[in-house]
């Protein structure tokens, strides 16, 4: 269960009330997590990939300083919302890189079998991003399961205090979502396969 009382979640809720000393005594609170949380996005990248976990949590910490009109609701909403910021820098990341490099897999990520999904795809973080968002149109909710629970890394429990549903609906939506999406990539993956195979040598 998460705890309403922790002092990560007393340091938000008196941040959101405008208490800047909160928001600064949170760091070393969430710093060792927020790495955390940044080395798993980055073990599914490109093994070049020039943004290191320190970089990537700074960079995301700034965007959660900056935010504005937050009401905190406790230590999951903020790790909910960091994985969002996180992934948000590495899309931007991959587009500037893609954009460099003029080539389809710019940025890799893998499947997760530890969050429950097998069997594991590589796909292009891009094409995810993209899936994801086709996704947020057809159910928003089932899209926010996936980032919450495949990017940030949170339980089943946490994702339903931050989206304030019950356990068995995240289950639900977590399995639905992901059917989907690996639907949706595998298609994808073949269509570029059989693109790459008829093109001209």
């Amino acid at each position: 269960m998460v705890d309403h009382t922790s002092p990560v979640s007393d340091l938000l809720r008196a941040w959101g009330q405008g208490n800047t000393q909160a928001r600064d005594d949170l760091l070393p609170l969430v710093y060792a997590e927020l790495r955390a949380q940044a080395v798993r996005y980055l073990q599914r990248e490109r093994r070049d990939h020039t943004l290191q976990p320190t970089a990537l949590v700074h960079e995301a910490y700034l965007r959660l300083i900056g935010q504005t009109h937050v009401s905190w609701q406790n230590r999951a909403h903020f790790f909910g919302l960091a994985a969002e910021m996180m992934r948000r820098i590495l899309v931007d990341h991959a587009r500037k890189h893609q954009a460099a490099k003029r080539s389809g897999g710019a940025m890799r990520v893998a499947w997760d079998e530890e969050a429950g999904t097998t069997p594991p795809l590589d796909c292009a973080l891009l094409l995810l991003d993209q899936a994801l968002a086709e996704l947020a149109v057809r159910d928003l909710r089932q899209a926010r399961v996936v980032e919450l629970r495949y990017f940030g890394g949170l339980s089943e429990q946490e994702a339903a205090e931050v989206l304030a549903v019950s356990r068995a609906t995240v289950t639900r939506d977590w399995q639905v979502a992901r059917a989907w999406l690996f639907r949706i990539l595998i298609n994808v993956f073949y269509a570029q396969h059989r693109k790459a195979r008829s093109a001209p040598p």
